[in-house]
Formats: C-alpha cells, structure tokens, sequence
C-alpha cells in the first residue's frame, strides 16, 4: 500500500492532530474508513454500508479500487439475489459506499479500520499516516489477526484511542469481532467499540487482551497446523481428514478446506507471530505449509491449496 502515503496524506495533516486522550461522548461513529479492499476489506465495508454507514474504502491503486467496488457490488448483489436484503437495502448499500486511492479522503472518518496484509512495518506505517490525517477524536482499528496492536498504537500518537477489531470471513456472514484492548487502550475506547460492533453492526462481539492469536485463533491454529502435519505424515488422507472432523465433530467444514478458505499464507504468517510470542512448538508452521505457500498453492484464492478449484 505504498502509494497510499502520496500529496494528499500531505494535504491533510493541518486537518487532524494527533491526541492523547478521548472522551466517551465524542465516541460518535458515523463516518468509517476501510483500508484494504481484499477478502476481508471489502466484507468488512459491505457491513458498514449496510448498517447505514458513510463507509470508504481506500485502495492502492485506481485499478484496484475498480476491483474493491465490482467484489462488493457482486456481493450485494448475491445477497439480493437469495433474499438476505431487500432491493431497497441493496441500493442504500451502494449509496453509503465510496472509494479513494488517497489517504485524505479519510480526514472526516469517526473510525478507521485497517484491513491490509500481516505485516507490522506497513500497518505501522499506515497508523502513523492515520494519526496524522484523522479528526482527534477518530478511534483507529486494526483486523489484524495476530500483530500485537499495541506495536500498531505506538506509531501514533493517540495510543488511547487504538483497538483491535478482528473480524472473520465472510464478513458479510460470521457474525464475531473480537474487539482488542492493548495495555494502552482506553476504556471508554474499548466500550464505544463494542457498543458500536453489537448495536451498529449487529455483531456479536467478544472483548479480549493483546496476545497473539486473541481468543480465535489461539485454539484454532494449533488445531489447523496439526491437521496439515496429519495430511503430511500419510496416516489418513486430506479427504478423510475433513470428513472425519466434519462427521465426528460436528465442524461444518473440515480442517484442511478451513485452510483453503482463508488462505495458506495467510494461516503460516499468522503461525509465525504466534511461534514468536509463545515459543512452543504447536504454533510451528509445519514443513508441508511452508512448501505449499512457496508453491504458491495458497487455497481458494489461487485456484489450488489441499483441493483443486475451477
């Protein structure tokens, strides 16, 4: 997202300086801005519009804005199509939406949420432009999965007002955040968020420290890496693997099509972060994932993972 730190980011700073501390009452959410228009990005916006918010989106590029308007507009229009929301509801969606490749456009934003790759040198890198460009009362968010969102509070100066909102894919669909406080977070911060998750967005939220993996995805992981080592070791097949967890579990999915779903690469950085933390083995990513990441068979998205997709 490197482009994103272009003239208007510039333009902006006289508009928001960075605080120290907020109010509850100011906690007003109106106005969102989503950075990142990907899988999780884009569901996270289609949310925000459809709960009556002014929502951007910023992209890198304005060929990848083009992409973040056809991805939501196609899911709108899916959910139309099978009944989920009403014509009406539909068109005030797209109403509610714009898109931008410059960081400016999000000088007027009540809450930021950031929504791009599981790299902490460039999500800091684009809080430190946020705490520049938005309103002093403007709560910044992350959707990271794993970075610890303190690292991400520190690179403003408003450290108060920095939250975790981990949201799951589908968004449009899961209903859990997992609002996240750091040691630095405010309170009222803390609370305004989660009103705004459950009341606003109609999710169903759950409240947890800063620890890698939150509450999720430090039971979930674990579960996944241990599946692809089963794969690797030959004891029972992929397709057994998942049949068995699905029919004796009662998962609606099976661990290895859990993988392909939320993506290869996406499942060994998160591993990562988790092995950094907690140093035991069974947050290793293990060799078979490494190779398929490096492969470039990264699940759904890339057309191939553990399955094969048309």
């Amino acid at each position: 997202m490197s482009a994103l730190a272009g003239a208007g980011a510039d333009r902006a700073r006289t508009e928001g300086k960075g605080s120290t501390s907020v109010d509850s009452r100011d906690i007003d959410i109106r106005r969102v801005g989503v950075i990142g228009g990907g899988t999780m990005g884009s569901g996270i916006a289609e949310v925000c519009a459809r709960s009556g918010l002014d929502t951007t989106v910023v992209e890198i590029d304005a060929a990848a804005v083009e992409g973040v308007q056809r991805r939501i507009a196609k899911s709108l229009g899916r959910a139309q199509d099978r009944g989920r929301i009403t014509a009406e509801a539909h068109d005030a969606a797209l109403a509610n939406l714009s898109y931008s490749h410059d960081l400016a456009d999000l000088a007027g934003s009540d809450l930021v949420i950031e929504a791009v790759i599981e790299n902490l040198d460039e999500k800091r890198r684009i809080f430190g432009l946020l705490d520049t460009i938005t309103p002093q009362h403007a709560v910044l968010a992350s959707n990271t999965s794993s970075i610890a969102i303190i690292d991400l509070a520190t690179a403003t100066n408003r450290p108060s007002q920095v939250v975790g909102m981990h949201f799951f894919n589908p968004a449009t669909v899961q209903p859990l955040v997992e609002v996240v406080r750091s040691v630095a977070s405010a309170a009222e911060v803390v609370d305004a968020v989660v009103t705004f998750g459950t009341e606003t967005l109609g999710k169903h939220v759950i409240r947890c420290e800063d620890r890698a993996g939150f509450v999720v995805n430090r039971l979930l992981v674990p579960y996944l890496l241990a599946a692809i080592e089963l794969a690797d070791s030959g004891q029972a097949t992929i397709e057994d693997i998942d049949a068995g967890m699905k029919h004796g579990c009662a998962h609606p999915m099976g661990p290895l099509e859990l993988c392909d779903l939320i993506g290869l690469d996406v499942i060994e950085a998160v591993a990562e972060v988790m092995h950094a933390e907690y140093a035991e083995r069974l947050y290793a990513p293990p060799p078979l994932l490494r190779r398929m990441v490096a492969a470039g068979r990264l699940g759904r998205k890339t057309g191939a993972g553990f399955y094969e997709y048309s």
